[in-house]
């Protein structure tokens, strides 16, 4: 078994260090957040005194961070813990940001000798805490080979998507993607609840049939439809509009420097902007179902 450094156990980190730990792992972690630490150290992982003590001695670093200026921070530039990092043990970056971002920190690894791939994820807190988390991974292929096992731990699909930010840039595809087809549903569900349909019954009926999608048959946005989703719970849990909005402009970004039309990824922008604008930017993502009432 590996011994493991994992830096930031928020809603989604600390899910994937419990199945770490469930997996036979010793692991150390460390958050700005000391409750989340506490947490996590209840189901058998040890408190590090900082990013750079979770770095040591360890066979892999996990991150897994808010944004590119933070990762950038940690590896590059203030804690500067590429520095630390001993040249035998794995880097795997979990945190969804640019592309650019992730080759920048992947270079860097790599001139002094460290393996690193970035291996942003996608099924949300259910899905760490199931352990059925899906990872796109960019880096080397030597370097994915050492990563896959440790991923496994944490994940049920784990796809070698190219070099080092094709994970990310995978990672910006599907969540454009699943913001378009997560405000559809909700625009589908509320045409038909306004025509006096049930959204449960009108639910079944486009599942079986062309409409189909993700957000519709697992994570329905329409309250009072499915049990154990963020719409049975006032929407709360689950991955923040704010999140969302995040990934959509890493998005947009991407479709500038590649030219690229994304006429549906700038509405579904637009739509998740203003529906954070209008304070419910803390709230699920699937919340968008309020934005059409």
């Amino acid at each position: 078994m590996a011994s493991i450094g994992f830096i930031g156990v928020g809603h989604m980190g600390a899910p994937m260090v419990i199945n770490l730990l469930k997996a036979g792992h010793k692991v150390k972690v460390f958050d700005l957040n000391v409750n989340q630490m506490k947490l996590v150290a209840a189901k058998g992982a040890s408190i590090a005194a900082s990013a750079i003590d979770a770095s040591k001695d360890v066979d892999v670093l996990i991150s897994m961070l808010i944004s590119g200026k933070v990762v950038e921070d940690i590896y590059l530039h203030d804690i500067k813990l590429l520095k630390h990092i001993n040249t035998n043990t794995l880097v795997i970056d979990s945190s969804t940001i640019a592309a650019e971002d992730s080759r920048k920190v992947a270079d860097a690894a790599k001139q002094k000798g460290i393996a690193i791939v970035d291996a942003p994820v996608s099924g949300g807190v259910a899905g760490a805490e199931a352990g059925t988390l899906s990872f796109m991974v960019g880096g080397d292929k030597s370097a994915f080979e050492l990563a896959e096992p440790i991923l496994k731990c944490m994940g049920k699909n784990i796809f070698h998507a190219g070099e080092s930010g094709a994970g990310q840039t995978a990672k910006i595809c599907n969540n454009m993607l699943l913001a378009i087809h997560m405000a559809g549903t909700a625009e589908a569900l509320k045409m038909g609840v306004d025509s006096g349909l049930d959204p449960k019954v009108l639910s079944d009926i486009m599942v079986k049939s062309s409409g189909r999608n993700w957000s519709l048959e697992l994570y329905n946005p329409y309250p009072g439809v499915q049990d154990h989703v963020p719409a049975a719970n006032n929407y709360t849990d689950g991955f923040a509009v704010n999140l969302m909005n995040k990934d959509l402009g890493l998005a947009k970004e991407t479709a500038v420097q590649t030219q690229t039309k994304i006429p549906m990824g700038s509405l579904a922008q637009k739509l998740f902007k203003e529906h954070a604008e209008n304070g419910n930017g803390q709230l699920d993502f699937s919340s968008i179902q309020l934005w059409y009432e």
